[in-house]
């Protein structure tokens, strides 16, 4: 069940960050377990335009920012958590018009490492990518502005 909380903390995220603003990137659902994040089929991100498909480093960032956005729905404190590792497999173009929807979850979370899966799919279910993504977790390390920490959980400055 879609946690508003956890979604509205999220959107906060995305919209700090350039890439998620151009791509019009939303969020669909969030819990403590999962988060879905709707890429909108526009044609700015189209690819190759005799096809109309969306171009594979669009729905890479989708799929990035998916698994590193699952990490403020899971986690009990909001981390800063930069991407060590992604791996994309795809299966099949997307398909022109329709928007893509990636799905994340955390399968493994270390001291240091939180490990993530993600998949890309359209309305009707049909697969368009699958990742693994690793995170660097830095928690204190991490010189992080009081007012941006603020910003993603909605808290007064």
């Amino acid at each position: 069940m879609n946690d508003p909380v956890l979604q509205q903390r999220v959107e906060r995220f995305l919209g700090v960050l350039n890439q998620c603003q151009a791509l019009k990137l939303t969020v669909t659902e969030a819990t403590a377990d999962a988060l879905t994040i709707e890429l909108p089929w526009q044609p700015a991100i189209v690819g190759n335009p005799a096809t109309g498909v969306i171009h594979g480093g669009a729905i890479t960032t989708l799929m990035d920012t998916t698994c590193g956005s699952v990490l403020i729905c899971a986690l009990p404190e909001f981390e800063v958590c930069p991407t060590l590792d992604l791996r994309v497999d795809y299966m099949r173009p997307a398909i022109k018009g329709e928007s893509v929807y990636a799905r994340a979850e955390i399968y493994r979370t270390t001291r240091n490492v939180i490990f993530t899966r993600c998949e890309a799919f359209h309305a009707d279910g049909t697969t368009v990518a699958h990742c693994v993504a690793n995170f660097m977790r830095m928690g204190e390390q991490l010189n992080m502005p009081e007012s941006f920490r603020t910003t993603i959980l909605g808290e007064a400055p």
